[in-house]
């Protein structure tokens, strides 16, 4: 995301906690590395955020040398990591107390989708923030959409990750059924692909449930935080997940089993696990 940001002209004040990770992008040029959150802050008039959850969020935005610890009144910080909406609504507050603005912006699209610059973008906050922010949302993604208030955005992203979630587990039973039949399991993609119960999780994932390499675009880990928070604004909103929590716990299985680093789509081998036993007693390899 940063790369195309580059690329398309913008002068960048990068931060990582892994600084090496900031000195190679910065290394291309176009870019400079910053020692801490709150110096991005004090250099630039709009700071993007990219974090693995809602701890990492606050400590970045909130905690000691934190972005509003460097805030001017002309600060926009746009976190694009998939957090709480709750938590979204907060620090949209404590940015507003210091004189400054925030949006919370997750994506959807995975690392395809980060790389190519086709990110689905779905940004809550103030609809003036978000046209300030428009150029910049459009480098990185194809579909940009201002879906409401603070928070609003991390709801469409949990609501996402629901289906997303939901959708791999369908693919990973219909698969392992398939390939108990001894149907062949790329001919059943095709096939499924071409009605409707095709999808974006077979596209983008075919190469994986294919090749057995799951390698992560989306680690089962994250995704497993992910639902965490959906089922906590399930709560919030008294909604019934009761198909979400199913998964939530399939994820958290994979996680204990050491599957945490792989692709989310790695679910399908704990479909496979569940299944190796045959009608008949004998075990399925």
């Amino acid at each position: 995301m940063a790369s195309n940001l580059m690329e398309a002209g913008y002068d960048l004040v990068l931060y990582n906690r892994t600084r090496e990770k900031a000195e190679k992008l910065a290394a291309r040029g176009g870019g400079e590395v910053a020692g801490t959150p709150r110096d991005v802050a004090e250099r630039c008039d709009i700071v993007i955020t990219m974090l693995p959850g809602p701890s990492e969020v606050e400590a970045v935005v909130s905690g000691g040398a934190g972005l509003l610890e460097g805030t001017r009144v002309s600060l926009l910080v746009v976190d694009m990591s998939t957090s709480s909406p709750t938590l979204a609504r907060k620090l949209a507050r404590t940015a507003r107390e210091r004189g400054a603005s925030m949006l919370d912006a997750p994506v959807s699209g995975g690392d395809v989708g980060a790389i190519e610059g086709t990110l689905s973008i779905m940004v809550g906050g103030d609809e003036g923030d978000f046209e300030h922010a428009r150029p910049l949302f459009e480098v990185m993604g194809n579909t940009v959409i201002h879906v409401g208030p603070d928070g609003a955005g991390q709801v469409v992203k949990a609501a996402n990750q629901i289906v997303v979630a939901l959708v791999m587990e369908a693919v990973s039973e219909a698969l392992v059924l398939g390939a108990k039949a001894q149907v062949d399991s790329e001919k059943q993609l095709d096939v499924l692909s071409g009605g409707l119960a095709g999808n974006r999780v077979m596209e983008v994932k075919r190469e994986k449930y294919l090749s057995r390499h799951f390698e992560p675009g989306g680690k089962v880990e994250y995704h497993h935080k992910d639902l965490g928070i959906a089922l906590a604004a399930g709560r919030e909103y008294g909604v019934a997940l009761p198909a979400t929590a199913l998964v939530e716990q399939m994820f958290g299985i994979l996680v204990a089993q050491g599957r945490g680093g792989w692709d989310h789509s790695a679910l399908v081998t704990l479909v496979e696990d569940w299944s190796r036993r045959g009608a008949h007693g004998q075990i399925w390899e």
